[in-house]
C-alpha cells in the first residue's frame, strides 16, 4: 500500500531526478544514457583467487548508484524499466561477449564484433565437424548440446605439465614471481612475505598450500594455485595439503572462538575437503608440527580420579590446537594460579588486637582456604547483618556467541600494544603528586602498603551496599576473585577501587572500551571517599591502554605493572592472548578481580576466560544482588533467564516497531534515529546507536549505514568514502571497536575525533577497512559500550543469527530508551527461550581445575 501511495503522490507532486537531482523529472536524459552505456566484463583489483566471470550492466558509482538506491530503498517503482534494460544488457553481454572491460568506461558503446561462420574441417561431415574454438557450443563458449560426433571415441587429453619455474628471485620480488606463475593476485605478495618470512617465494614454490596461511585465502583458491605450480604432481591426498588444511581449519575455529578442536571434528572437516585418509593426514600434520595435541580428562571435578593401580580408565577427549593459543591458555592458567599461591595473608587477630572475621568471606587464612572452600564458601555479609537486597539476576550460561561477522574480526596479540584513541597517557611519575602511599613503581615490595584485616573490615562496613561489602571482604583475603553482575553492579568494583585507594593501595580498574572507561570514571567519582586524595577518575583505564603504557601507572623496574589491585571489568570480552599478556604483567602478590556480566556475548577472539574461570570454581565468586532497575533492566533481566516478558514503559523506555520486510525495516530505522527518538525523548541522532545482526544483507550494517548517512550527513565520500561529520567505527586492533567522528583528511590520513581525543588513521589502514561507518554496529562491536538510546534491528532474515546472548547484549546497550524494529516474529522469543550461545571448545577450565586440585592436595599434605 505504501508503494501505491508513493506512485499516486508522484502524479500530483513534482519529483527530482533520482540520479543527479535535476528537478521535474524522475530520470533525466544524461542519467538515462549513463545506464545505457552497455555491459562489460569487470574484475576487481585485487581479484580473489578462483573468481568466475563477472559482468556489470553499469558502473556502480555516482548517478547510477543513486538511481539504484532510489529504486531499492525508497520504492521508486518507475525506475524498474531503465534498470531492467541495463540488467538485460548484461545478460546479453554474457551470451555474446560484445564488449571489453576497457571499453566499458568510455562514453559510447562499441558495436559487437563480427564472428566468422564456422566451417567444418576438411574431410569432416557437416554433422560431425568441430566448430572453431570459442564459438557457442564448444569449450570456451556455452556447453555443447549437439549430438556426439561420429567416429572412434576420443580419449581425454592429459593436462599439460606445469611450466618450469625460473629461479626464484630474492625478497618480495620472488613472491610476486611465484604468485604470477600460479595465477594468484600480485596484491597478496606483501601479506605472504609478512606471514611466511624472507624466503616466502621459495616456501610457496616448494609448498604452494602455504598460501593458506595468508589471511583471506580459501582452500579452493590454494588448490588452484598449487595445480598451476605443480600440475599433475599434486592431488587431494598430498601431505603438504593436509598439513596446511589442518592449520587453516584451526585458524577458522579461532575466528569462531575456539582455542582447540576435537580430533573427530577435524577429521570430519578434512573428509569434507576431499582428503582421502583424514586420520593419516592428521597424524602427518601433527608430525610436521602444524598443531599440538592434548588429552583432556572428562571426569567431574568433584569425583576422585582412580588410583594408578585401578583398572578403570579416566575418559579423555583428544584436542588439537595451534601453538600460539595453547601457549596463551597455559600462560593464563599458570598466571592465575600464581596470583592465588603468592597472595600474602593480611594481618591476623594478634597483630591488630582485633579478631579477624571468620569464614571464607573474610578470607579464612589465605589462598589455601579460598581454593578448598570454593565460591560456595563466600556467603553474603548482608544476610548475616539482617540486610536484604533484591535477588541476583541469573544470566549465567550464555558465555559466548559468534556469527559471520567473526570472519573479519580476527583475534590477535596486536590488541595488547595497540595505540587506540583511548590514550590518556600517564606515567607513574606524572601521577605521583597526591598518589596513595607506595604508588611509585620503583618502590620495593616491603615498603608498599599492607592494610590489616581490621582496616579491610572497616572499609567493608562503610561500603555503599552489602554486595560491595561482600566484594571488599573477598578481595581482602584472596589474590583472585570473580565478580558477576550487570550494569548497575559496576558500582561495586568502583566502591572496591575507591576503598583500596583510601587504604593506600595502588588500585586501578580497566575496561574493554573507552566508552566503558568513561562510565566507570563517573562511578569512581561517586564512590570516592574523603580519604581518596587523588582524582578518582585517574584510576579508570582501558585494558589496551594499560598494557601499552599509555594509561595507568606504568611499569616497575622488573617490567610488571606498578599496582597492587587490578579490577578488570567487561571480563567476558577478554580474549586468550590479551588475558595472558595482562596476567603476565602482574607481579606476585597483586590482587586481581575479574568482573563482568556472564550473559553478554563473549570475546571476538578465541577463548572464554571469564566463563572458564567461573566454571572451574577455583576462587571466590561474588554474585551481585544489585539489579538494573527500570523497564529496560526488567526486560533484560528476564532475557537472562530465558524469558521475553512484556514490560510497562510509561515513559516510552521500550518501544516495539513491527515491520514486514527489509525495505520497511531500513525506513523505520532511519525514521526512529532521525525523527522519532529526538522528538519524543530529546536524544539527538549522534547519541542513538543502531545495532543489527551482521554486516551484510539487506538490513546489515552496510545497508543501514548507507541509508543513515544519506539522511543524516549526505555527501560524496571525498575521503575514501567518508565525509566530515560521518559517524565511524574505528578498529585499532582485532576485536576492538572505537566510535568516532570524521573531522577531515590530509596527506597523513583520515582525521577522527574520539570523544575529544584527536586521532589520525593512515590511508593504508583506511583502505584496509580499519574504519567503517558507525551509525549502525553489530552486537559484537557494541559489547562493552552503552548509549542513551539504542535501536535494535531484527529483519526477517536475521532469525538464524539470534540466540539468547545476542539478544541480551543488544537489548542492554540502551540506557534510557530501547526501540526494537521487529521483523522476526516468533523467532525472537524462541531464541531467548531455547537457543543458548554457541559453545566454545577450550582447555582453560580443565587446566584451572587440575592446578586447583594439585594445589589443594599439596596443602592437605602440608597440613
Amino acid at each position: 500500500m505504501r508503494e501505491i501511495w508513493q506512485e499516486l503522490a508522484g502524479l500530483v507532486l513534482p519529483v527530482d531526478c533520482a540520479g543527479c537531482g535535476r528537478p521535474r523529472t524522475e530520470l533525466c536524459a544524461p542519467c538515462r544514457r549513463g545506464l545505457a552505456r552497455g555491459a562489460a566484463r569487470v574484475r576487481p583489483d585485487p581479484a580473489p583467487l578462483g573468481l568466475p566471470e563477472v559482468w556489470a550492466g553499469a558502473v556502480y558509482a555516482d548517478e547510477v548508484r543513486a538511481v539504484l538506491l532510489a529504486h531499492k530503498e525508497r520504492g521508486a517503482l518507475r525506475l524498474a524499466e531503465p534498470l531492467g534494460a541495463t540488467l538485460a544488457a548484461a545478460v546479453r553481454a554474457v551470451e555474446s561477449g560484445e564488449r571489453s572491460a576497457a571499453s566499458f568506461f568510455s562514453n559510447a558503446p562499441r558495436p559487437p564484433a563480427t564472428r566468422p561462420a564456422a566451417s567444418p574441417p576438411a574431410g569432416g561431415s557437416a554433422g560431425g565437424g568441430r566448430p572453431p574454438q570459442g564459438a557457442p557450443g564448444t569449450a570456451g563458449g556455452a556447453p555443447a548440446r549437439a549430438a556426439a560426433p561420429s567416429g572412434p571415441e576420443r580419449r581425454p587429453v592429459p593436462p599439460a605439465p606445469p611450466r618450469p619455474l625460473p629461479p626464484t628471485a630474492q625478497g618480495i620480488d620472488g613472491v610476486r614471481q611465484v604468485l604470477a606463475v600460479g595465477g594468484a593476485p600480485e596484491a597478496l605478495a606483501g601479506k605472504a612475505a609478512e606471514v611466511l618470512g624472507e624466503r616466502a617465494g621459495e616456501t610457496l614454490r616448494e609448498d604452494p598450500w602455504q598460501l593458506l596461511a595468508v589471511p583471506g585465502v580459501r582452500p579452493e583458491q590454494a588448490d588452484t594455485f598449487a595445480r598451476a605450480l605443480l600440475g599433475t604432481a599434486c592431488g587431494p591426498g598430498d601431505e603438504r595439503r593436509a598439513a596446511a588444511l589442518v592449520g587453516w581449519l584451526l585458524e577458522q575455529a579461532a575466528l569462531a572462538g575456539h582455542s582447540a578442536l576435537e580430533a573427530s571434528a577435524l577429521q570430519e572437516a578434512l573428509a569434507e575437503r576431499a582428503v582421502p585418509d583424514p586420520e593419516e593426514a592428521l597424524q602427518h600434520a601433527l608430525a610436521e608440527g602444524a598443531a599440538l595435541v592434548f588429552q583432556d580428562a572428562l571426569d567431574t571435578p568433584a569425583t576422585p580420579r582412580p588410583a594408578p593401580d585401578d583398572e578403570e580408565e579416566t575418559p579423555v577427549r583428544i584436542l588439537l590446537g595451534l601453538d600460539r593459543y595453547a601457549m596463551a591458555e597455559e600462560s593464563a592458567a599458570d598466571g592465575l594460579a600464581r596470583l592465588l599461591s603468592t597472595f600474602e595473608v593480611v594481618g591476623d587477630a594478634g597483630s591488630e588486637g582485633v579478631e579477624a572475621p571468620a569464614g571464607p568471606e573474610a578470607g579464612e587464612a589465605g589462598p589455601e582456604s579460598a581454593r578448598a572452600a570454593g565460591p560456595e564458601a563466600v556467603e553474603t555479609a548482608g544476610a548475616e547483618a539482617g540486610e536484604a537486597e533484591p535477588e541476583a539476576r541469573d544470566g549465567a550460561g550464555a558465555e559466548d556467541a559468534e556469527d559471520a561477522e567473526a570472519a573479519e574480526q580476527t583475534a590477535g596479540s596486536g590488541d595488547n600494544d595497540a595505540a587506540g584513541p583511548e590514550a590518556g597517557s600517564r606515567t607513574a611519575a606524572e601521577n605521583s603528586p597526591g598518589q596513595p602511599t607506595g604508588d611509585s613503581g620503583d618502590a620495593p615490595a616491603e615498603e608498599r602498603a599492607r592494610p590489616s584485616a581490621a582496616a579491610w573490615e572497616a572499609a567493608a562496613s562503610a561500603a555503599p551496599s552489602p554486595s560491595a561489602a561482600e566484594l571488599i571482604r573477598a578481595v581482602a583475603h584472596s589474590g583472585l576473585v570473580a565478580h558477576t553482575g550487570a550494569e548497575a553492579a559496576r558500582a561495586e568494583p568502583a566502591a572496591l577501587v575507591a576503598a583500596a585507594r583510601a587504604l593506600g593501595l595502588r588500585a586501578y580498574a580497566a575496561t574493554h572500551t573507552g566508552n566503558g572507561r568513561a562510565r566507570l570514571a563517573t562511578r569512581l567519582a561517586a564512590a570516592a571517599t574523603p580519604e581518596t586524595v587523588v582524582d578518582p577518575g585517574a584510576a579508570a583505564v582501558t585494558v589496551a591502554g594499560l598494557l601499552s603504557g599509555r594509561e595507568g601507572p606504568g611499569r616497575d623496574a622488573d617490567g610488571a605493572l606498578a599496582l597492587d589491585l587490578l579490577v578488570v571489568l567487561d571480563a567476558p570480552q577478554l580474549d586468550l592472548e590479551t588475558a595472558a599478556a595482562l596476567i603476565e604483567s602482574l607481579a606476585d602478590g597483586v590482587r586481581l578481580v575479574l568482573s563482568g556480566d556472564p550473559g553478554v556475548l563473549g570475546s571476538a577472539g578465541p577463548g572464554r576466560l571469564f566463563a572458564d574461570l567461573l566454571a572451574a570454581r577455583c576462587c571466590p565468586q561474588i554474585a551481585s544482588r544489585t539489579p538494573d532497575f527500570g523497564p529496560i533492566g526488567e526486560l533484560v533481566s528476564g532475557i537472562g533467564i530465558g524469558e521475553l516478558n512484556p514490560v510497562e514503559a510509561p515513559g516510552m523506555e521500550v518501544v516495539i516497531v513491527p515491520v514486514r520486510d527489509a525495505q520497511e525495516a531500513v525506513h523505520r530505522t532511519v525514521q526512529l534515529v532521525a525523527d522519532s527518538v529526538p522528538r519524543a525523548l530529546g536524544v539527538p541522532p549522534q547519541e542513538t546507536q543502531v545495532i543489527t545482526v551482521g554486516h551484510g544483507g539487506s538490513v546489515g550494517t552496510r545497508a543501514l549505514n548507507a541509508a543513515l548517512k544519506e539522511r543524516l550527513n549526505p555527501g560524496p565520500g571525498r575521503f575514501g568514502g567518508f565525509d566530515p561529520g560521518d559517524r565511524v567505527a574505528y578498529s585499532p586492533a582485532p576485536g576492538r571497536t572505537v566510535p568516532a567522528t570524521v573531522t577531515g583528511a590530509d596527506a597523513d590520513g583520515l582525521r577522527l575525533d574520539c570523544d575529544g581525543a584527536a586521532l589520525v588513521v593512515e590511508r593504508a589502514r583506511v583502505e584496509a577497512g580499519a574504519v567503517r561507518h558507525g551509525w549502525a554496529l553489530t552486537a559484537h562491536q557494541a559489547a562493552g559500550m552503552r548509549w542513551p538510546a539504542a535501536v535494535v534491528v531484527l529483519p526477517g532474515d536475521a532469525a538464524q543469527g539470534l540466540n539468547r546472548a545476542w539478544v541480551y547484549t543488544a537489548f542492554s546497550r540502551g540506557e534510557r530508551h530501547l526501540s526494537v524494529v521487529q521483523g522476526v516474529d516468533q523467532a525472537l522469543p524462541r531464541a531467548v527461550a531455547d537457543i543458548p550461545a554457541k559453545e566454545r571448545t577450550t582447555r582453560l577450565r580443565t587446566l584451572l581445575q587440575q592446578q586447583n586440585a594439585e594445589a589443594t592436595g599439596e596443602d592437605a599434605q602440608v597440613g
